[in-house]
């Protein structure tokens, strides 16, 4: 044991190996423990900061690697980037984490302040063009709804925190062998899922015929992502899939049917022909719509955003939307706001464009989707619900905004067909069950090649489907009005986390002058 732990790059693999585990499908979630610790080690076995990102580079590729395999399967040079650049990132807060134990001789404050650098480093990689959130530690506890019931109050970054801070306790008490840390880490590792089990509440099957109950049709299409309109021979018959499975699944008494991420498989305008046959479907059988679209939109002419071009002399943007209907045919439609990074927009491609004073490059076609910047949902007499979009569905500080507007459940439309049969989209389905904890909200998911199903406010599977296979199924709903004190008060966790960090890297800055 000591030839291992004195090996960086055993220590390094091994941790990173760990940690890739500890995410779903494989759930072994407590492994992301002793991987911190590793790391902790880690830290304090290298002599710099140099030293120590260059080994630890080495666990965050493999935790990448294990964590977000089915990346390459989309794009293979993307995948690899994405990977190779998000472990780069990683070494940041393990090497500020390294200058707080270099700074300080308190082993709880060691402790406490490596925590805040990971908290605050996943928050602010929250909120850049350059975002990927989906190896956030607490992605990777999404199947423990039992024990992490404390993120309808900490967000879901409380996870993190609670990971982090126990273990890097842990290592400070490996250290010093002191009975005050050893109860430290004992009481931060117990009363986060202690807490968890007053806050669980069971949820009984609902009434469907109740006032407070919404019946959702759930429409799960299974159309190819890699063939145009789905191996179709057009979108007119990509419409007429779409409406028959929805005929098929719906009953008499369904308040709102919903299709999923690019259901209507081409770029149109809110008056165009596909979008009334949603419109007089939801006449004719006097239910709602929330249907995934590329959806185009143009703009006065002296508009002097970015645009893809020209459209009949008005400059337009091409979005990936989602097509609200009720159910007296009024359409309004909401434009996803979280794009994937490269995927679907050019980060930082407004900025760089600005400093393009000359004109060089027409920054307007080559950027991408256009990025919605509006909390647009469908409401009706009997409920409100957003139609978040894929990736909208990681950024719990967006879906807040819909909740605080008063959403009644969260609805969710993907398209997870790009990855296959990976482990992308189980954990992509797994995610939602944070969201519907966090905000104690229903959620309803429709998947394009699965999975789709429907969420408990408390992170329960109620329904859901297999993948790669067409079908619709109804399901009942309650509409909610409470506030969680995630939803009241927002990121306090993570922000005093950031705060604190740059507290103390000035104290000790200006104490080292």
């Amino acid at each position: 044991m000591k030839g291992f732990l004195q090996n960086n790059w055993a220590v390094s693999v091994t941790a990173g190996i760990l940690l890739g585990l500890s995410f779903p499908p494989v759930n072994l979630s407590f492994l992301s423990f002793p991987a911190f610790v590793l790391l902790f080690h880690l830290s304090g076995n290298t002599d710099s900061y140099k030293q120590l990102a260059y080994h630890s580079y080495a666990c965050f590729v493999v935790w990448n690697l294990i964590g977000t395999y089915w990346l390459m399967m989309a794009s293979l040079p993307a995948g690899i980037a994405a990977i190779l650049a998000n472990s780069v990132l990683m070494t940041i807060p393990l090497c500020l984490g390294k200058y707080f134990s270099n700074r300080s001789d308190s082993p709880l404050l060691i402790a406490f302040l490596q925590t805040a650098s990971w908290v605050g480093y996943e928050f602010l990689h929250h909120n850049w063009d350059l975002s990927w959130t989906w190896l956030a530690l607490g992605n990777a506890w999404a199947n423990w709804i039992g024990i992490i019931q404390y993120i309808s109050i900490t967000g879901f970054l409380g996870i993190s925190f609670w990971v982090v801070l126990s273990s890097a306790l842990a290592y400070q008490l490996i250290i010093h062998k002191k009975k005050h840390i050893a109860y430290s880490a004992l009481t931060v590792f117990l009363i986060f899922p202690i807490s968890s089990l007053f806050l669980y509440e069971d949820y009984e099957p609902l009434n469907e015929t109740s006032d407070d109950t919404v019946q959702a049709a759930i429409i799960q299409p299974n159309h190819d992502s890699y063939m145009s309109y789905g191996g179709m021979s057009g979108l007119h018959e990509v419409m007429d899939s779409l409406i028959a499975l929805s005929y098929r699944t719906k009953t008499p008494s369904t308040d709102l049917i919903i299709w999923p991420e690019n259901a209507i498989d081409d770029y149109i305008f809110t008056n165009s022909a596909a979008a009334q046959r949603v419109a007089d479907s939801a006449r004719a059988w006097n239910t709602s719509f929330i249907a995934g679209t590329g959806l185009f939109k143009t703009y006065p002419e002296s508009f002097e955003g970015l645009s893809r071009g020209t459209y009949q002399g008005q400059p337009y943007n091409a979005f990936n939307a989602t097509l609200f209907v009720d159910s007296n045919g009024i359409i309004s439609d909401y434009e996803k706001a979280n794009l994937v990074p490269i995927v679907e927009r050019i980060p930082f491609v407004n900025n760089i464009a600005a400093l393009d004073v000359f004109n060089w490059v027409d920054w307007g076609s080559i950027a991408g989707f256009g990025r919605g910047n509006t909390a647009d949902m469908i409401s009706t007499d009997h409920f409100s619900s957003p139609g978040l979009i894929c990736y909208d569905s990681v950024y719990p500080s967006w879906i807040r905004t819909f909740v605080r507007q008063d959403a009644t459940f969260l609805t969710i439309i993907t398209n997870d067909g790009w990855w296959g049969n990976t482990s992308g989209h189980l954990q992509h389905f797994a995610y939602a069950k944070l969201r519907a904890i966090e905000f104690d909200r229903w959620i309803a998911r429709s998947a394009n090649n699965g999975i789709s199903g429907i969420i408990a406010p408390n992170g329960e599977v109620i329904q859901q489907t297999d993948y790669w296979v067409r079908t619709g199924f109804v399901g009942t709903i309650q509409n909610k009005t409470t506030q969680t004190l995630y939803t009241r008060f927002g990121n306090w966790l993570p922000l005093l986390c950031v705060g604190i960090s740059f507290l103390f890297w000035g104290m000790f800055m200006l104490r080292k002058k």
